[in-house]
């Protein structure tokens, strides 16, 4: 991650925009994670959800909660999507979801769209597209009967970022995109790229027409950096 792209992560989560980190199994997911945890101011109240305890937040008011699976007759499993649920009833500032694979993604959607700004989460994809493609599915499996264009109204006025991750031929761990959602036109989510990965250089670079983010961080609060200013 380039110095640029750190401070700019800092700062979006600093001012609550609500972040998915996406990529492939092994790509650094939940590093990418803690390091944007660390981000949250010390005076918040968190909770996070996880499989396994893996975050490793340092703020003085944390509250962590651990998925179950069930026992050898089948029962006492306790499920992401619950943990989500059960979340909300503890008056979080943030709620930090170690990884969304199923229903609970809807759960989390509607936390970040009913006053938890600024959480965080991670999901399995290779693309950001794809990410939210698998959204999409996830609210699917959810159970409820909604159309397609409600769900991705959800994750267009939920979700602000989307932070590539991916894990190259020699093991090598590296963040490839930045993206920022806009919102929903027709049937369609909105993006804008605002990094991407030169495949000559091996660098991360600004991507052009990337002033249209403008106008949506001044709505969060956030004075853009001069990187996203200069002309394209």
């Amino acid at each position: 991650m380039i110095p640029d792209l750190a401070e700019f992560l800092k700062l979006c989560v600093e001012n609550r925009l609500n972040i998915v980190v996406s990529g492939g199994t092994g790509s650094g997911k939940t590093t990418t994670l803690n390091v944007l945890s660390s981000f949250i101011p010390s005076g918040e109240r968190i909770v996070t959800i996880e499989d396994a305890a893996e975050l490793q937040l340092r703020q003085g008011h944390v509250i962590s909660l651990e998925s179950r699976p069930p026992n050898m007759e089948g029962k006492g499993a306790i499920t992401i999507r619950e943990l989500v649920r059960n979340a909300l009833r503890m008056r979080p500032d943030r709620i930090v979801v170690g990884e969304v694979r199923s229903g609970e993604a809807l759960d989390m959607l509607q936390a970040m769209n009913t006053g938890h700004d600024g959480s965080l989460t991670t999901g399995h994809a290779n693309t950001p597209r794809d990410m939210l493609a698998r959204l999409e599915t996830m609210v699917l499996m959810a159970g409820m009967d909604l159309p397609l264009r409600a769900i991705r109204e959800q994750i267009a006025s939920a979700i602000n970022l989307i932070v590539q991750q991916n894990r190259d031929k020699n093991g090598k761990r590296k963040i490839t995109e930045l993206v920022a959602i806009l919102g929903i036109e027709g049937e369609n989510i909105i993006t804008q790229n605002l990094y991407h990965l030169d495949k000559k250089e091996g660098n991360l670079v600004p991507t052009l027409g990337r002033s249209k983010v403008i106008s949506v961080l001044e709505g969060y609060g956030i004075n853009a950096p001069d990187w996203l200013r200069e002309v394209d």
